[in-house]
């Protein structure tokens, strides 16, 4: 079998080559992304290996149809580049559900712990032989109220590494399970110092940090989001911090990234002024959507995209498969 396995880094070649060569499926690596004009790179292709800024829209699903394209193989969790409705009866589309929810929440924690204790500034300051202490007052997590917001496998990993420094974790879930302390949205968004995004992007989701929600948190709250840009409007959140409403944020994600993640733009001049202005703020974090990025999780992906490769072939499904009721 080959796939065509686009937006490929070269981080992405070990594990896939490794146990597609075990599997006797072939991935050929392509830089670009996949689009309507990149399609036709998976002519002859069984399916096509596709990660989040990819786009499989219906215009996009047509084309795959027309070369031969049968599967659409998901290296992640999220899935919301992706028409499932249009791709019904078309394609049968996959995901990787769980990849290391442990790569998330740690990152999620580091972000924290750095933007708090101001540790990337004291890094740049000690470089130049500065060791003054002046703007690095930080705040104990202990005994803080944590609000998370999306309590499956990385939410609750998540909520374990915040019991371990003596927060109080409030948390808020679609379908609230587990002995958590769990309350309506409005109520975390009013009780927690600090929030932390571990749901996936849907209409219900979508924006669901706007300037209307950030007005009813506390003065000075700390936003993290390491799951979907899209998830708080950027804008909003770009007037929040100048207002002080909000304290700082530790974005892994940013709902405009499609173009700008993943890749060096440090000779260029970015056009996202928002983005620009975001990361100027001192006390703002950025990472470029590296939050599943261990050695643990790649592997992960790749053995667990070969397993749903193969169950399709093997039985005409995958307990990882898509479709429109998800």
């Amino acid at each position: 079998m080959e796939f065509a396995f686009f937006d490929a880094k070269s981080y992405d070649r070990p594990s896939f080559e490794k146990y597609g060569k075990e599997s006797g499926i072939t991935f050929k690596f392509y830089e670009t992304k996949l689009n309507e004009d990149t399609a036709k790179l998976a002519t002859g292709c069984d399916g096509v290996c596709v990660f989040v800024n990819d786009t499989v829209d219906a215009a996009v699903i047509d084309r795959l149809c027309d070369a031969g394209v049968k599967m659409v193989a998901l290296r992640c969790a999220g899935y919301n580049n992706v028409d499932l409705k249009y791709a019904k009866g078309k394609l049968i589309v996959f995901h990787v559900p769980a990849y290391s929810p442990y790569a998330v929440a740690e990152h999620a924690m580091a972000m924290l712990l750095t933007s708090i204790r101001r540790i990337h500034k004291a890094y740049i300051r000690t470089r130049d032989f500065n060791f003054s202490l002046n703007g690095f007052t930080g705040f104990d997590l202990h005994g803080k109220t944590m609000g998370i917001v999306g309590m499956g496998k990385i939410g609750r990993v998540f909520a374990q590494i915040c019991k371990g420094f003596g927060m109080k974790i409030i948390a808020y879930d679609k379908f609230p399970s587990g002995d958590y302390e769990f309350v309506e949205l409005g109520e975390l968004f009013k009780k927690a110092d600090i929030i932390s995004l571990h749901c996936p992007l849907t209409k219900e989701t979508d924006h669901m940090i706007d300037e209307t929600t950030i007005q009813k948190m506390k003065k000075g709250v700390v936003i993290i989001n390491t799951s979907r840009g899209a998830l708080i409007d950027a804008e909003a959140l770009l007037e929040g911090i100048k207002s002080r409403q909000v304290g700082a944020a530790c974005l892994d994600v940013y709902e405009e990234e499609s173009e700008l993640f993943f890749e060096d733009f440090s000779g260029h001049i970015i056009d996202d002024d928002i983005l620009a202005r975001l990361i100027s703020m001192p006390n703002v974090i950025v990472t470029s959507h590296q939050a599943f990025l261990t050695e643990e999780a790649l592997n992960n992906i790749a053995e667990t995209t070969v397993n749903n490769i193969l169950e399709v072939v093997k039985t005409g499904q995958s307990q990882n498969q898509l479709s429109v009721k998800d």
